[in-house]
């Protein structure tokens, strides 16, 4: 403070992002408006030794990027694949199932699970609960409320997923599991409507409304739920434990921005960020191993011939000349019946080489959209395409992001009428 007047002193710049893919730590936003130059503290996934990379991992919010990525592509896919299923809704999920609600009762006896379509039986509260759970997805991908959207999207999820076990897929099952985890994860600091309002407002993420709609919907769900009687199990413990800490650090942060116990609290809820986005990534590459070491138990991948034959079903054959075209090839059967095992072995080993693993994950996204066109599985291949891009650096999330960005924007301004900037004289005797 200088004569009434706040002199701002410019931090030094921090050191060049070294070439190759980046860490996963840098706090640079999406927007494209504002970024910050990653500093050179020890990161938990390469530089410093160990007791530094894991104060790194304490104190710094890691995969900011990977996280937005993540909530926007796992939202996506939900939204899509019921707005796809729309016209069959009641018979999948609704009052018109061949899997009547006592049945689905008496599975859930046996193997509990979390569902809200079992508390009341008809159309009203099963037309509710579905097309809210688009609502909620819609608004998780665009990023409004972020942690109140997505304590909605994971009831939603689960609620429709056992409900009806008996007609999800593999895809389904990744959904339901990641919903679970993406509410542990600050998903809405970057590419977000959240993050945007907050730059605009000049407010922080503590101080976002956000917390407060979170510990006001899981208030009602757990009211909701121990209304109509239901056994106090490891789920509702779970929501309480949520419940009761999420209202603890709001509030701290609104009421007592000086107590003591808020540097705990924000250190509590960075860890609990980086161990929901390390869960993830641990969770993909066990799917990747069981699913490569199942199959090499197969004598059909051991001989190579295992794609032959679904390719020959025609529920799996979307286009049929092309199956025939693929199928008829027995060359290229081996040689991609061979490389998918090796690519789902090796997949949990690679991704700790990040040379490699670049190569890997483009390598794994092409595989998804081969079986996406091939075998017709196009909702399952979008999930493992999604939990695959949690794994991309984050030096190529932020030119991609860019690059969306700009697009957007010219877009944007052509629909509005507006043109386009005028090149200045210095711009255009710059050398390109």
């Amino acid at each position: 403070m200088k004569n009434g007047r706040t002199v701002t002193t410019p931090a030094m710049p921090g050191p060049a992002v070294p070439p190759g893919l980046a860490s996963g730590n840098e706090t640079a936003l999406a927007s494209g408006a504002e970024q910050t130059a990653p500093d050179s503290t020890p990161d938990f996934f390469g530089r410093g030794g160990r007791a530094e990379r894991l104060v790194a991992f304490i104190t710094r919010e890691h995969a900011r990027h990977q996280a937005a990525v993540f909530r926007i592509g796992i939202a996506f896919v939900l939204a899509a694949s019921m707005i796809r299923e729309w016209p069959h809704r009641r018979m999948l999920y609704g009052d018109q199932a061949p899997w009547a609600l006592d049945m689905a009762g008496r599975l859930l006896a046996e193997n509990p699970g979390f569902t809200v379509l079992t508390w009341w039986n008809g159309r009203w509260w099963f037309e509710l609960v579905y097309h809210a759970t688009i609502v909620a997805a819609v608004l998780l991908m665009l990023g409004w409320r972020t942690r109140a959207t997505s304590v909605f999207f994971m009831i939603g999820v689960l609620s429709l997923g056992n409900r009806n076990s008996v007609v999800t897929n593999g895809g389904d099952c990744i959904i339901q599991v990641m919903a679970i985890y993406l509410v542990f994860t600050r998903c809405g600091r970057v590419w977000s409507l959240d993050a945007r309002r907050n730059r605009r407002s000049g407010t922080s993420p503590a101080e976002d409304r956000s917390g407060y709609m979170m510990w006001q919907a899981l208030g009602l769900l757990l009211l909701l739920t121990f209304g109509v009687g239901s056994e106090i199990t490891g789920w509702s413990l779970l929501l309480w434990g949520m419940w009761a800490v999420h209202g603890l650090w709001w509030l701290v942060h609104r009421r007592f921005p000086h107590h003591p116990a808020r540097p705990l609290l924000d250190a509590g809820a960075q860890m609990l960020h980086n161990c929901a986005m390390f869960v993830i990534a641990v969770q993909i590459c066990l799917i990747y191993a069981t699913a490569g070491w199942y199959k090499i138990q197969g004598s059909l991948w051991q001989d190579g011939t295992a794609l032959h034959y679904p390719l020959q079903v025609d529920y799996f054959s979307p286009w049929p000349s092309l199956s025939d075209l693929v199928a008829s090839n027995m060359i290229v059967v081996f040689l991609l019946s061979y490389g998918t095992v090796i690519l789902q072995v090796a997949f949990p080993f690679v991704v700790l080489n990040r040379r490699v693993k670049n190569v890997l994950i483009p390598v794994m996204i092409l595989e998804h959209l081969g079986i996406a066109v091939l075998m017709g599985l196009t909702f399952f291949s979008l999930a493992a395409i999604v939990c695959d891009m949690v794994f991309l650096p984050t030096a190529f999330l932020l030119w991609a992001g860019a690059r969306c960005t700009g697009s957007s924007r010219r877009l944007w301004e052509r629909v509005r009428g507006v043109p386009g900037r005028a090149r200045s004289a210095k711009e255009v005797a710059a050398p390109t």
